[in-house]
């Protein structure tokens, strides 16, 4: 993986805090609106430096959640009314959309 700077931790680090209760957002999205170039750069930044963010919000392009984290993730969607069917998020119905940036 690329280096990433301080500075981009913390832009995706202020992404996801700004996905509001309710939605949910795919690790696609946050990476696309941090400029980054690689959605997996962003589940790395949540490992090392999100347990106290609400990292529940951050969804598989598929709308499923992670595997190792699935039950409590889907808990604390459902506990901000988004609902999974099949263990999946709609993500038409709840997906958060970040401003655009000019840029």
């Amino acid at each position: 993986m690329a280096a990433v700077t301080d500075e981009q931790v913390e832009l995706v680090r202020a992404l996801i805090c700004s996905i509001p209760a309710g939605q949910v957002a795919t690790y696609g999205d946050i990476a696309a609106a941090a400029g980054l170039s690689n959605a997996r750069t962003v589940g790395w930044i949540l490992r090392v430096d999100g347990s106290d963010l609400p990292w529940h919000r951050v969804i598989r392009a598929s709308g499923r959640p992670t595997d190792h984290l699935r039950t409590e993730q889907l808990e604390r969607l459902r506990a901000e009314g988004v609902l999974a069917v099949d263990g999946r998020v709609d993500l038409a119905a709840v997906r958060h959309r970040f401003p655009r940036t000019a840029g």
